[in-house]
């Protein structure tokens, strides 16, 4: 496969096996359908979608071998128990991409072996998806299409356009005919910048999306849930000092800050902050 994003949409597709670029485009949610196109299905001539749902965990694997110092590597190994509790909880009524993944590591784990870094990613992978698939209801229900939300992310994320609409897909025509149907909407005002509404909106997306990624996190306790977000929280420093993810990115990912004091402690805290935070360093 030739270019960064061929491998990203056939990679992050492998699960759903040998789809076009309909279903592709429905499940990412924000990514213009031509992108999309340019890369799905003939992706699937290159490598089969088994095959790399194999070599993606390994390469993962690979790397947080390399990025993580062995004290962190350690402690997210001892951490696989409460990942696979909530992997298992993991609601798919409606999860394209959480169904998928919840159902890959069973059939790739004999290549992998259990236990090691690649569950680990696999299991986080999943919880990611888990949250990413109630982010798109959520948008749904808000009546805010991918483009949009790229629109206000720029506006209240202080994100450079070109980072967001460049890597998306998006031509500069269809950004500011976004900006302008927002504008109607009265989420932006004439100039750009975000409204109160604005502002709000994404807030309530949120919201939501916290809400609907709670059921995964329910069997733990908040002790447990505090550990666990502390263990991953080492490891997303590790990943963020090296350098490989740059900030700031199309993700919109913040970089984690220097020290993580305790969060949450009680429901229904711990959706609104440590849940928010998982969502940040399972990406």
């Amino acid at each position: 496969m030739r270019g960064f994003w061929s491998g990203y949409f056939a990679a992050r597709a492998a699960p759903l096996g040998r789809v076009g670029a309909g279903p592709v485009t429905a499940a990412f949610f924000n990514f213009h359908p031509a992108m999309v196109a340019r890369a799905v299905p003939a992706c699937w001539d290159a490598v089969t979608p088994e095959t790399l749902c194999r070599v993606r965990a390994v390469a993962a694997a690979e790397a947080l071998g390399e990025l993580c110092r062995v004290e962190a590597r350690s402690a997210v190994l001892a951490s696989l128990p409460p990942l696979r509790r909530a992997v298992t909880a993991c609601d798919e009524a409606g999860r394209i991409m959480a169904g998928a993944n919840r159902a890959l590591w069973p059939r790739i784990s004999t290549a992998l072996g259990t236990g090691g870094l690649g569950e680990v990613w696999q299991a986080c992978t999943t919880l990611r998806e888990h949250r990413g698939d109630g982010h798109v209801a959520a948008l749904v229900a808000h009546g805010v299409s991918g483009l949009e939300a790229h629109v206000l992310a720029a506006g209240t994320k202080a994100i450079p356009v070109e980072l967001l609409r460049d890597n998306r897909g998006w031509s500069a025509a269809e950004w500011d005919d976004t900006m302008t149907a927002l504008t109607r909407r009265g989420l932006l005002h004439a100039d750009g910048r975000v409204t109160d509404a604005g502002r709000t909106l994404p807030g309530k997306v949120e919201e939501l999306t916290d809400e609907l990624a709670e059921p995964a996190y329910a069997g733990l306790s908040d002790p447990a849930l505090e550990e666990l977000h502390g263990v991953l929280a080492v490891c997303a420093l590790d990943v963020a000092a090296s350098g490989v993810v740059p900030f700031p990115n199309p993700m919109g990912l913040p970089r984690p800050p220097g020290r993580y004091a305790g969060r949450g402690g009680g429901h229904p805290g711990r959706s609104a902050s440590s849940l928010h935070s998982l969502r940040d360093e399972t990406i």
